[in-house]
């Protein structure tokens, strides 16, 4: 097999959706799709700063979803690579979280990802990519997420059996785990949990590597993920945490 050239790093003309692209991590990884020279679609509940198309909708919402999938069938044809990084959180212990917002967590984080790649797997021929974005969660307690916790873990699984079923048609499936990139909306659910007081924890802040990172870093294994340099990489997760699942129980002093 040829070497791979330095333009392997690229993601010229190739068409990538990435969902929850407004602002945060999708933002990140929108904008840096683009300079990397794939043609981008985005979707979020805010209005989305661009993309072909780019459109305003809750994933939650299948009539929304379906519209935004056919509208980036019938301007591009294909899908090159899915980014499913849309999802939320809210901090509840579990004893006090309602059927509701229960419903409201698994939704949001599982099955408008489920739905969503089945929309648009028929768009995606041999070499495409998907990227679920999942969260540190996934791998380690998360007293007051903890229904949040689990679903980012069902991805995690989802994952690994989806990049086996889908191995045969040459499509790859591959996950992110972000911790330490602090944005918008992860200061918010953070600021709202220590008010509360209700319970004796506080998540540590500091990773091994001594500094919180930014969501272009994430960004960054999306473009790996998403292009030639990862070609033979697939049911895996890349964690961009600065060290912190690799720590474990260990903290920097």
């Amino acid at each position: 097999m040829a070497a791979l050239s330095p333009d392997a790093i690229l993601l010229t003309g190739r068409v990538a959706v990435v969902t929850g692209g407004a602002r945060g991590i999708g933002l990140a990884v929108a904008e840096t799709f683009a300079a990397f020279g794939a043609h981008v679609a985005v979707c979020d509940r805010d209005k989305p700063p661009f993309g072909e198309p780019a459109m305003t909708l809750d994933v939650r919402d299948p009539v929304a979803a379906e519209v935004f999938a056919r509208a980036v069938g019938e301007r591009w044809g294909r899908v090159d690579v899915l980014v499913n990084n849309a999802g939320g959180t809210f901090h509840a212990p579990f004893e006090s979280l309602s059927p509701r917002g229960e419903r409201t967590l698994i939704e949001e984080n599982f099955t408008q990802l489920t739905a969503m790649i089945r929309r648009l797997l028929p768009l995606m021929a041999p070499g495409s990519s998907i990227i679920n974005v999942t969260s540190s969660e996934a791998h380690q307690a998360a007293p007051g997420f903890a229904v949040y916790a689990a679903m980012k873990a069902a991805v995690e699984s989802l994952t690994r059996s989806l990049a086996l079923e889908l191995a045969p048609r040459g499509v790859r499936v591959n996950a992110i785990a972000p911790d330490a990139l602090p944005t918008e909306g992860e200061e918010g659910v953070r600021e709202r949990m220590l008010a509360d007081g209700s319970l004796p924890y506080e998540p540590v802040r500091l990773p091994p590597l001594g500094r919180l990172g930014d969501p272009v870093e994430a960004a960054g294994a999306a473009v790996f993920l998403a292009g030639d340099l990862a070609r033979f990489v697939t049911g895996t997760t890349v964690h961009v945490d600065g060290g912190i699942h690799a720590a474990g129980g260990w903290r920097r002093t």
